[in-house]
C-alpha cells in the first residue's frame, strides 16, 4: 500500500508536538510537510526534533513551507502540489472551514482538535458542530472525504474514553462527567495553558447538557473538589467545552459536562481581566485613534504557552467520570490518563497539556493512513472503534487507566 504524505498545518505548541511524534512514526508514512504563518516557528520545531533525535527513518526529513491557511486558493495548491492525502489542522480555531474546504474540494483526510470559530461570535447556541462543521457532513460523504473533528485529547481521547465505557461496560449510562486538571506549576505569574485567545473565548457561557437538555449557566459559577488519581484533591469548575455537543448526540447519556481545574490565582486574574472589559472581543479605539481589540491585546501581553515548558513541573489528570448502570446494578467508573510535565519535556521539549493534545493528532492519523479509521466521511472521534484507538495511543505515549 501507497504510503500517505502528510501536511501538518500550524507551529504552535501543539504543532510541535504533532511534529516530533510525525517525526517519530515517519516510517508509516510518505512525505511530510510543516507549514504555517511563520517559517520562523518551523524552523525551530525542525530544530528541536534535531536536537532530540526524533526522527525514526534519518532518511526523510520534514519540509516547511509558508501558508496563510484562511486563503483556500492557497490551501488547495499546497496541497495539490504536494499530493497531500492527510491534513492535520493545527492552526487557529479561525481556520477550520477554509482548511476543511480545501480538503473537500481537494479529497485529503482532515483532522481537527478545536471546533470552529468565528472572530466576531463567542459561545454560539449548541450544539456547536451544527453552527459550522456538521453543516459539510454530506458534502464530505458525497466526496468520499475522510474528516475526523476534534482529535486531540479534549475533544478527542475523552470521546473515545465514552465510546469504549459504552461498549464495554454500561447497559445504561446516566452522566458523562469530564475532568480535566493541571496540577503542574511554571515561573510565569499568570498564563494560560494554550492560546489564550482561544482559552479566553470558551469563558463566556457555560453551556452543558442535564437531564438530556441544553442549560446555560454563568461562568465559573459551579465548582467541587474531586480526588484524582496521583494529583490529589482539585477544585475543579462547571464549563462549556467542544466535546459536550457531539457527546450528547453520539453517546445516549442523561448528562454530559464538562469541568475545568483553576488555581484560587487564576480565577482572581481572570475576574479581573473580565471585569475591567480586557476579555472582550469586541474592538475598541484608544485615545490616539487606534482601533484594537482587548483579548488580542491581552494574549499579546502574556506568555506564549509553548515557552512554559521548560520550567514546568508537576502532573496532569484528564478523564471521564461515567456512571450508569450494568447487569441491573448502579456502576461508576473512572477512565483516565495522567502525564508528567518534566517527562513530556524530556522527549519533545514540549509541557504535557500540548503532548496530550498532540499525540491523539498522530494516532488519528495513522489509522486513517493503515484503514481502520479511513471512513470516508466527517465523524466525531466517539462514531470510532476507540479499543484500537487507545491501544495505539498507548504504544506512542498516552497511557489509559481504570478506576
Amino acid at each position: 500500500m501507497e504510503k500517505r504524505n502528510i501536511l501538518l498545518l500550524g507551529a504552535g505548541g501543539v504543532g510541535h508536538v504533532v511534529a516530533h511524534k510525525l517525526a517519530q512514526n515517519n516510517d508509516l508514512f510518505g512525505d511530510i510537510c510543516l507549514a504555517s504563518r511563520s517559517l520562523e516557528n518551523c524552523e525551530q520545531i525542525l530544530e528541536s526534533i534535531e536536537r532530540k533525535k526524533s526522527y525514526k527513518d534519518t532518511s526523510k526529513k520534514i519540509q516547511i513551507k509558508q501558508i496563510n491557511a484562511l486563503d483556500i486558493r492557497e490551501m488547495i495548491k499546497l496541497i495539490k502540489d504536494l499530493k497531500i492525502s492527510i491534513t492535520l489542522n493545527l492552526a487557529s480555531a479561525f481556520c477550520n472551514m477554509s482548511i476543511l474546504e480545501a480538503c473537500i474540494e481537494t479529497g485529503s483526510a482532515y483532522i481537527d482538535t478545536a471546533i470552529h470559530e468565528e472572530p466576531d461570535r463567542v459561545c454560539e447556541d449548541p450544539p456547536w458542530y451544527a453552527n459550522y462543521e456538521w453543516k459539510r457532513r454530506e458534502r464530505c460523504r458525497d466526496k468520499c472525504v475522510t474528516a475526523i473533528l476534534g482529535a486531540g485529547f479534549d475533544p478527542g481521547v475523552v470521546n473515545a474514553y465514552a465510546a469504549y465505557v459504552k461498549k464495554h461496560f454500561f447497559d445504561v449510562i446516566d452522566t458523562i462527567d469530564i475532568m480535566d486538571v493541571n496540577a503542574g506549576t511554571h515561573n510565569k505569574y499568570f498564563s494560560t495553558n494554550f492560546d489564550p485567545e482561544i482559552n479566553f473565548r470558551e469563558f463566556v457561557k457555560v453551556w452543558s447538557w442535564i437531564d438530556r437538555q441544553w442549560v446555560c449557566k454563568p461562568v465559573h459559577s459551579e465548582k467541587k473538589v474531586y480526588n484524582f488519581p496521583v494529583v490529589g484533591k482539585q477544585t475543579i469548575y462547571l464549563n462549556g467545552h467542544d466535546e459536550i455537543h457531539s457527546l450528547s448526540k453520539n453517546i445516549d447519556a442523561n448528562s454530559v459536562r464538562f469541568w475545568m481545574g483553576f488555581s484560587d490565582h487564576y480565577i482572581n486574574c481572570f475576574n479581573v481581566l473580565r471585569n475591567i472589559g480586557l476579555l472582550s472581543e469586541k474592538p475598541v479605539k484608544t485615545v490616539e485613534g487606534l482601533e484594537v481589540v482587548p483579548l488580542k491585546v491581552v494574549k499579546a501581553c502574556l506568555p506564549d504557552p509553548k515557552t512554559l515548558a521548560p520550567d514546568y513541573t508537576g502532573k496532569t489528570c484528564i478523564g471521564d467520570l461515567v456512571a450508569g448502570v450494568k447487569n441491573g446494578h448502579k456502576k461508576e467508573i473512572f477512565i483516565y490518563n495522567v502525564c508528567d510535565h518534566k517527562a513530556c519535556y524530556e522527549e519533545v521539549e514540549s509541557q504535557a497539556i500540548s503532548y496530550t493534545a498532540g499525540v491523539p493528532v498522530v494516532a488519528a492519523a495513522i489509522l486513517i493512513a493503515n484503514g481502520n479509521w479511513d471512513v470516508k466521511k466527517m465523524v466525531n472521534v466517539e462514531e470510532l472503534d476507540p479499543d484500537t484507538y487507545l491501544d495505539l495511543l498507548g504504544n506512542i505515549g498516552i497511557s489509559t487507566e481504570i478506576k
